[in-house]
């Protein structure tokens, strides 16, 4: 490994964390730290050049988040053409010990990666030049000049772009998340019994009252194509779609960690013949669910492994 190519790798971990949060998408974000590694390469393959770059880092980031942002820039036009409901592609990985740490240092890794559907739902809601500017600051703790310098703005525009995302971000209809692991595991547990007794009223007490449940299945599945929003109304679609599901045939399921919150991956018989793979992951606030996402895209779960001769439901973390 060259001088060059090691100093690229020491930053690739960030720049995917970056770029990930930028654009939802981790097959995008790997495309755009590659752009970033050849136009590296390219532009300070000279020694000369490469020494008049004191802050690799934030040259790196700077080169990124200008490539993420033409990516999210051509992305809004092909989401408002979806089919349906978007969410982003899940990352699973597998369920922490008690003691919260994951079995080795490369899942470490990944999860380091991970920031929770909730987040990811609600900054498509900005705009990308929003998003670029709440990511860098709010999250990265970039300073404004900097963000200004990726944006082509001034420090103030920068400031305001923020500003507007922090607003939305934090907005009483946005689905909030702040639970540990543990009242994530307390909190779901009684999700799992409430959907097992059938009972409405019961789900009802589990969801928050603003509750919202959105199922992205690209077209490919029936799937309604607005959220669903309120404790009763998302209660008697999701113990319809368990109904739904039970008579199709046995329901198997393995517990996961979903984009770093507590969900499951399932397999569902379909009326065609054709098996449902599901990605479920929650929102967990304040003792409550405040938000049940389902991704059930072919095109987006598809590369997942099979599950395991064990998986059955109920789920179990």
């Amino acid at each position: 490994m060259d001088e060059l190519t090691g100093e690229f790798e020491a930053e690739r971990g960030h720049l995917l964390a970056v770029a990930r949060r930028m654009l939802g998408s981790r097959s995008e974000a790997e495309d755009a730290v590659q752009e970033t590694w050849l136009r590296f390469s390219g532009a300070l393959s000279d020694p000369e050049q490469r020494a008049r770059v004191r802050d690799l880092r934030g040259w790196l980031i700077t080169t990124c988040s200008r490539i993420c942002l033409d990516v999210l820039r051509s992305a809004r036009v092909r989401r408002e053409a979806y089919p349906g409901q978007w969410l982003p592609e899940p990352v699973v990985t597998t369920v922490p010990a008690a003691d919260g740490f994951a079995p080795d240092p490369a899942e470490r890794a990944v999860r380091a990666d991970q920031i929770g559907t909730a987040l990811l739902v609600v900054l498509e809601r900005l705009t990308p030049e929003q998003r670029v500017a709440f990511v860098l600051h709010d999250v990265f703790a970039v300073p404004f000049s900097d963000v200004a310098d990726v944006l082509a703005v001034t420090p103030e525009a920068a400031r305001q772009l923020a500003s507007r995302a922090r607003r939305a971000v934090h907005r009483p209809d946005a689905p909030q998340h702040s639970a540990d692991l543990a009242e994530q595991r307390r909190v779901l547990t009684a999700f799992v019994a409430a959907v097992e007794s059938g009972e409405l009223e019961q789900l009802v007490r589990v969801l928050a009252p603003d509750v919202v449940a959105i199922g992205d299945s690209g077209g490919h599945f029936p799937a309604a194509r607005q959220p669903v929003v309120g404790a009763e109304a998302a209660g008697r679609l999701l113990l319809g779609l368990f109904n739904q599901a039970r008579k199709w045939g046995a329901m198997r399921v393995r517990p996961v960690v979903v984009d770093g919150t507590l969900g499951w991956q399932s397999e569902v018989p379909y009326r065609d013949g054709r098996t449902m793979r599901i990605v479920t992951s929650f929102a967990v606030h304040e003792g409550r669910v405040t938000g049940v996402f389902n991704q059930l895209n072919p095109d987006k779960v598809g590369e997942l492994p099979p599950l395991g001769p064990d998986a059955a439901w109920p789920p179990r973390w």
